[in-house]
Order: structure tokens, then C-alpha cells, then sequence
């Protein structure tokens, strides 16, 4: 059975469920090659709002709490073992958000690395977040909520290791951190910043030569993999014009 809870109001018991939904999000290519943050979504093949594209998760069983139930949901239904960052983003818990019931839900930050491509199943997809289609319920707005979230702590923190692969040219990084902030960032301010701090080290080799040649560029990994907050004051902002 669905962990429940049973309150009073007006004289009358409501019943209460518990759900966790998760936005997932990673950089990937699209159709044109080029990298854009991407969340994952399946498809409702039930009513409520049948048809429409919701975010991975369902009830929370009685002998776990949230955030177990999270990481057991996205294990067992999309097969993300690879989410290399899961944490609670706020609780969403107006009374109408779902039609006939009252289920409140606990919505989560999840990431997945550049290099993973995780099996899904056919009803669940990527989706650019830029161009989501018609969502279900309220999940947009946490998809939303999930976004707005890890754009900030890529400032404040070293959660971009959670997007990145395990290794990588400052390039590619800055494209990591670019796609996921939705402005450009200078890739000379991103190693500075992130070596200041003790997030970066070279791993003593380099990259494969491009097909124009050239020096080959260095290779790169993240000190620490598990969140970190390292300058709350930081703010990666977006180039000034001219």
C-alpha cells in the first residue's frame, strides 16, 4: 500500500498520499549535433492527463522515505543507476495538483554525466529543456523549479562534476556549464575559477588531436565527487554586450 497520511478537515477525514517525481537532467547532442540540456520524461498512458509527458517517479512505499524512494523508483523504472547527484528541490502540495485525490510530492534535482547513455524504456524519452512538450499536471513547473536550481549552484558549488564525464578538455567543460546555464561562459574564467577552488586537476594526458591538428589539449577531472558548496557568493553571469 501507498504511504498515506490521514488528516481532518471540516469534520472530514482526507487521505493523504505521498509521491516523489524526479526532473533528470543531462547534456546531450540533439538532432543537429548540437549539446543542449536535456530532461527525461515518459509518456502517461492513464488517466490523468493521459497521453502527456510526465517526470519519472510514484508513490513512496510505507518502509521508505523520500529520498530512498526516489533513487529506488529511477533504479527500477528507468534504469538510471548511472544519476551521479539526486537531492530534494521542495515539496509541491496544492490541494488541486491532481484531479479526485489529494497526493503531495516531494520533487528532486537528479543528474546524469555527459558520457552515460542509461537504457529506457520505449514509453520514456530525452527531451530538450528548451522544448518540452505538453507536460502532465503540475511536473513542468517542477522540471522548472529542478532547473532554475542547478543553474544556481553551478555557481556556488561543484555540482558540475554530476554533468561532466569523468574526464575532460576545459572545452569541453565550458560547453558542459554553457549549455546548463543557457548563456556562454569563457573557458580561460571557468579553469581559473574551478582550480581556485580545489575542483579541478590535470590527469597527466591529453586529448586525441583534432582533424586540424594543433597541440592537443589537456585533460582534466573533478577533486571531489559529491556535492560541495565552495563559494557562496559566486555567480557565473552571462558576458557583458560589446
Amino acid at each position: 500500500m501507498p504511504h498515506g497520511i490521514r488528516s481532518s478537515h471540516a469534520g472530514h477525514l482526507v487521505d493523504t498520499s505521498v509521491e516523489v517525481l524526479a526532473a533528470v537532467f543531462t547534456v546531450r547532442p540533439d538532432a543537429a549535433g548540437r549539446p543542449r540540456l536535456h530532461v527525461l520524461l515518459w509518456q502517461r498512458a492513464r488517466e490523468p492527463d493521459a497521453g502527456r509527458w510526465a517526470l519519472p517517479g510514484g508513490l513512496v512505499l510505507p518502509d521508505e522515505d523520500v529520498d530512498a524512494s526516489a533513487a529506488r523508483q529511477l533504479a527500477e523504472k528507468v534504469d538510471l543507476t548511472r544519476v551521479t547527484h539526486l537531492e530534494q528541490i521542495g515539496v509541491f502540495s496544492d490541494p488541486d495538483r491532481m484531479p479526485d485525490a489529494r497526493v503531495v510530492a516531494t520533487g528532486f534535482l537528479g543528474l546524469v554525466p555527459l558520457d552515460a547513455d542509461p537504457q529506457l524504456p520505449e514509453d520514456t524519452a530525452w527531451h530538450p529543456v528548451d522544448d518540452l512538450p505538453p507536460t502532465a499536471l503540475d511536473h513542468g513547473l517542477i522540471a522548472d523549479r529542478a532547473h532554475r536550481r542547478l543553474q544556481a549552484k553551478l555557481s556556488y558549488t561543484n555540482i558540475g562534476f554530476a554533468l561532466a564525464p569523468a574526464t575532460f578538455t576545459i572545452g569541453e567543460l565550458r560547453r558542459v556549464y554553457a549549455t546548463a546555464l543557457g548563456h556562454d561562459v569563457d573557458p580561460t574564467n571557468l579553469q581559473r575559477i574551478l582550480s581556485r577552488r580545489g575542483m579541478l586537476e590535470p590527469t597527466g594526458s591529453t586529448a586525441a588531436p583534432g582533424p586540424s591538428g594543433g597541440r592537443p589539449a589537456a585533460m582534466y577531472r573533478f577533486t571531489i565527487g559529491e556535492l560541495r558548496v565552495t563559494d557562496p557568493f559566486a555567480a557565473f553571469r552571462p558576458p557583458a554586450d560589446g
